[in-house]
């Protein structure tokens, strides 16, 4: 029954409430929507700069998230003349790139640790790295290197059993390079074309087979991060220049973690004015000019 003009409708609890919930409605229209986390008090409201965590905040940036304050620069495009020293030797053997370019290249030998973590660095950073791996060394673990491969690493050659070829007959040495040729093609369908022998040791018998196992360059370098996470030199000024090729080797029994070396040693070249460039861009392949046997 409608009220009749100069009267009051009845009022109990269950119209008081609707007639509170009708006002604040109306009232919310006037602003946005407050979210209100979990657990909190009625009426608390979160601040205006808080975000889903579906959505991106400052703090969710790949470079904060692994220590770094600012974004990797981007290297610039390839060179179109590749760079190799001159010489005689059935192969080039090189420590650093000769570049103008400010960036140096991170290399990662053995292939020891397995960390699923590093993989999503490599990933969110988009870094180009080169792995240098020894067959012995990895064991089951090749999909990992499928994964870190996916996102943008190259691999390349460390033996297969990570023995120290100077001095060894040539088909001992032969053996070792060709032989882990054919476990990467086996395991990715790849033959690659860069060959870093253990220990940094090589001989004139080591370039002619690796050579004859297709191999383009041999690479050494100029600066290795350490399990302690300082980096040592092996030559010329003590800190990261242009065209430097960094090792970093895996499986350190005490200190820090590859990951770990990683992120500091980005914050070394960030701090040098310098970015990381894909060291296969800058090395131009041996098989251009004279053409490639392979064992």
């Amino acid at each position: 029954m409608r009220s009749r003009p100069g009267t009051r409708s009845p009022q109990g609890p269950r119209a008081l409430a609707a007639v509170a919930v009708a006002s604040v409605l109306l009232a919310g229209c006037d602003r946005p929507a407050a979210t209100i986390g979990p657990g909190a008090a009625p009426g608390h409201q979160m601040a205006p700069e808080a975000r889903s965590a579906k959505g991106p905040t400052p703090t969710a940036q790949p470079y904060h998230r692994w220590g770094l304050t600012a974004p990797l620069p981007a290297p610039p495009s390839p060179p179109a003349r590749r760079h190799l020293p001159p010489g005689d030797d059935p192969l080039p053997v090189v420590d650093r790139v000769p570049t103008r370019d400010k960036v140096v290249f991170l290399t990662y030998d053995d292939g020891a640790e397995k960390d699923p973590r590093f993989v999503d660095l490599v990933r969110e950073l988009r870094l180009p790295v080169s792995m240098f791996l020894t067959d012995s060394v990895v064991g089951p673990g090749y999909g990992h290197f499928a994964r870190l491969r996916s996102v943008g690493a190259s691999m390349q050659n460390h033996t297969l059993d990570h023995a120290a070829l100077r001095g060894l007959p040539y088909a001992g040495q032969r053996a070792e390079i060709c032989g882990q040729q054919n476990k990467l093609r086996a395991r990715f369908g790849i033959r690659p074309h860069l060959f870093r022998p253990p220990y940094g040791t090589y001989d004139t018998t080591t370039l002619r087979a690796a050579a004859d196992c297709g191999v383009t360059a041999v690479v050494l370098w100029r600066a290795a991060m350490e399990g302690d996470g300082e980096l040592t030199y092996a030559h010329g000024p003590r800190r990261l220049r242009a065209g430097d090729i960094v090792s970093v080797p895996s499986g350190e029994p005490t200190g820090m973690s590859l990951r770990e070396r990683t992120t500091r040693l980005l914050r070394e070249i960030q701090g040098r004015g310098l970015t990381v460039g894909r060291l296969e861009d800058y090395l131009q392949r041996h098989g251009q000019r004279h053409g490639q046997r392979h064992g």
